[in-house]
């Protein structure tokens, strides 16, 4: 199949693929390499792009992996918290009738259901349904943006060895970010931080200090200038300062409010569940009391998806932390060749952060401004989120 793909793809005339917006540390390495042409070498280029068709046959299998998955756990999180609501307000109305004409066989069947809905909920605070389709639906997303890297790729550009390792990296990062599994690689629900998610392979400060040996100066510039660098190193500290900060600090605030959902759930169900196999008319009435707020307490916290809000703000943190470690990483190399152009990468940055270029450099004035000043800048970088 891999070899079909290949002569279909030397055949076709006309094919053109807009490239993604996708900045990331990993491409400033790619950019740097230089290309072969075909006729320099047939063979080794054929084979690059084999090699590169396998990877993006790779890619779209956990697409669609990652989207049934999705949907998966979706239905776990609506089926799971209908369940339980339904078990928990079921035996909360046989404990208050059991209150009022004591019935053994509504006693039992209330001990029995509060039981059985506090191992569920122990099993859905412990899992967090929500955020894992959350975990999935980003995940895909990220795919979906890698799959239309390599066709660009194939399409525009002669792929060279670099891009295949490179390409590897980034599938196998996406791997380690988001897996599939749920015994054993399961994404910590409860971490005792806050941290955000890293789905890009992280570039080593060895790896960095090599590249810097390697480099040279070069006269051409490559469209950049003094105050293209500047403007960026300004909109690093934009980001640095406000937009990352902030968001780790919301992200905090909901872990917190998750755990104590997530502990208080499952304590009330239990606590209902042994009022009621005490039995009694104030101990009947004390489990009818902690089954409705069990009920309460497990549809704010399911049915509110906060788990999918704590993975939300991971993610949009983990935007932010790519952000800043691409711009740094691409200042960090003093020879211009290897560097993307510089209007290109600006460009790349606006978008990224839902800005025009004007509005770009705007913000930039303004974070030197409030350097100078010692003020900090009441703006956020990102006007999408």
């Amino acid at each position: 199949m891999t070899q079909k793909l290949v002569e279909e793809f030397s055949n076709r005339n006309g094919y053109t693929i807009t490239e993604p917006l996708q900045m990331d540390v990993a491409e400033n390495v790619r950019l740097s390499e230089p290309r072969r042409s075909p006729s320099q070498s047939p063979t080794g280029s054929v084979e690059t792009s084999t090699k590169l068709y396998a990877i993006l046959e790779a890619v779209e299998d956990r697409v669609e992996m990652h989207d049934n998955i999705g949907k998966q756990r979706d239905n776990w999180n609506k089926l799971l918290l209908n369940s339980v609501n339904m078990m928990t307000l079921t035996a909360a109305t046989a404990a208050a009738i059991s209150a009022a004409m004591p019935a053994p066989s509504l006693r039992a069947c209330s001990t029995l259901l509060f039981t059985a809905a506090t191992g569920m909920s122990l099993v859905m605070s412990k899992i967090q349904p929500s955020q894992l389709a959350e975990e999935q639906r980003n995940a895909s997303r990220l795919f979906k943006q890698l799959q239309s890297e390599i066709k660009s790729m194939l399409a525009l550009q002669s792929p060279t060895e670099s891009d295949v390792k490179e390409m590897m990296e980034k599938v196998l990062a996406l791997d380690r970010a988001y897996p599939l599994a749920l015994l054993g690689k399961m994404i910590e629900k409860f971490p005792v931080k806050f941290e955000p998610a890293v789905w890009w392979p992280r570039v080593s400060n060895n790896r960095r200090q090599s590249r810097r040996r390697k480099t040279f100066m070069n006269t051409e510039r490559n469209g950049w200038s003094e105050e293209l660098e500047v403007e960026m190193r300004a909109i690093v500290q934009v980001l640095k300062s406000e937009d990352k900060k902030d968001y780790l600090r919301l992200g905090n605030l909901v872990l917190k409010l998750n755990k104590m959902l997530a502990v208080s759930g499952p304590l009330l169900a239990r606590i209902a569940a042994a009022s009621s196999a005490f039995g009694g008319s104030m101990a009947m009435m004390v489990a009818a009391s902690a089954g409705a707020m069990a009920a309460i307490v497990n549809g704010f916290e399911h049915g509110g998806q906060v788990g999918m809000v704590v993975e939300m703000y991971r993610n949009c943190t983990g935007f932010f932390a790519l952000m800043e470690e691409t711009i740094e990483a691409t200042h960090e190399k003093r020879d211009y060749d290897r560097r993307e152009d510089g209007e290109m990468f600006e460009m790349k940055v606006a978008m990224k952060l839902g800005r025009s270029l004007s509005q770009l450099r705007d913000l930039a004035r303004k974070s030197m401004a409030s350097c100078l000043e010692r003020i900090e800048v009441e703006e956020f970088g990102s006007k999408l989120f």
